[in-house]
């Protein structure tokens, strides 16, 4: 028998995420014990916690999992533990040690199932040099994986989501899409091999690349899509974010597939979130929803330029909008 593991979720990897304005008030106050050792907090909403131990050694402590966005288990074992080390790297830190989070709904999906996700995730921290040691389960009406991680870091070489300046360029390093080809997935059961590829390509070597080119300023782009992550960097930074909607890349198909109407709740949701704080010129609905798609293990977002990567516009003194799409 052929088990679907996308049609067992209501939805599918990072856009099942509770909508962002929702969150910041959930969380709103819930900073945590203050004090000098905490580096990067719950303040801005940051992609993962860092504490000093001392003067040259900080650790990075991370969770994240989600229902399937692709139907083969190994891949979505894959997928999910290459998003939960993201959130690692996108501090400029590196994984030392994750455990393993589960939910399964063992009446109904088979246990073998669940083997092979648990065999990508531990295939993709393997390659990422990552231990991988236990973890968690529990019977789940819905199908969920993902890590928890912990990393390290040098305290005073680190990328923060609040670090942005003026005058320097944005980088994304990977192209967006995976958000819309993933629901079209979901629904005809077509395949996108470069998709899944993408979503399973680490983001380490954009992380170190970033580090040794002066960068201090970065965040990973998932579940509140492009515009969701870029609007919460300048907001923490003070600062104004300008993008140029044509320099950005996409995946193949995902164009068609925005335009066809394959896109989620999630991405409406981000692009509302952000809409009163961006200014738009010259691009269509369409643009607006793909610089909004819901990304699973998307690129890095950085202040600065990383080599091989496309620059897709400039950070630049405070305007009337957060955010500036051209």
């Amino acid at each position: 028998m052929t088990y679907r593991l996308t049609q067992h979720a209501h939805g599918g990897g990072c856009a099942c995420k509770i909508p962002p304005g929702q969150l910041e008030r959930m969380v709103a106050g819930l900073g945590g014990v203050p004090g000098g050792d905490l580096l990067i907090g719950l303040d801005h909403g940051d992609d993962a916690a860092v504490v000093r131990l001392d003067g040259d050694r900080a650790v990075v402590a991370t969770a994240d999992f989600f229902t399937p966005v692709v139907d083969d288990a190994y891949d979505f074992g894959r997928i999910a533990a290459a998003n939960a080390l993201s959130d690692v790297y996108a501090v400029g830190g590196e994984p030392l040690l994750a455990v393993n989070l589960l939910g399964w709904p063992y009446e109904t999906l088979p246990i073998e199932i669940a083997r092979e996700v648990l065999r990508g995730g531990a295939d993709i921290a393997a390659e990422a040099r990552c231990h991988l040691a236990g973890g968690h389960s529990i019977d789940d009406p819905e199908p969920k994986y993902g890590l928890a991680v912990t990393g390290v870091a040098d305290p005073e070489r680190l990328l923060r989501i609040d670090a942005g300046r003026p005058g320097l360029p944005l980088t994304l390093t990977k192209p967006l899409g995976v958000g819309v080809l993933n629901n079209r997935h979901k629904a005809t059961g077509e395949s996108f091999p470069h998709a899944v590829a993408g979503m399973t390509t680490l983001n380490g070597d954009a992380s170190r690349a970033a580090l040794a080119g002066g960068a201090r300023c970065a965040t990973d782009v998932t579940g509140f899509g492009l515009l969701g992550h870029l609007y919460k960097l300048a907001r923490a930074s003070g600062v104004t974010a300008v993008v140029d909607h044509t320099a950005v890349g996409y995946l193949d198909g995902a164009r068609d597939a925005a335009g066809a109407g394959y896109v989620s709740g999630g991405t409406r949701r981000n692009l509302d979130w952000v809409a009163p704080h961006t200014e738009f010129t010259g691009r269509s609905e369409r643009d607006a929803l793909l610089l909004a798609d819901a990304q699973t293990s998307g690129g890095l977002l950085v202040v600065g330029e990383v080599p091989g990567h496309p620059v897709i516009g400039e950070i630049v003194p405070t305007r009337d909008a957060v955010v500036i799409v051209r």
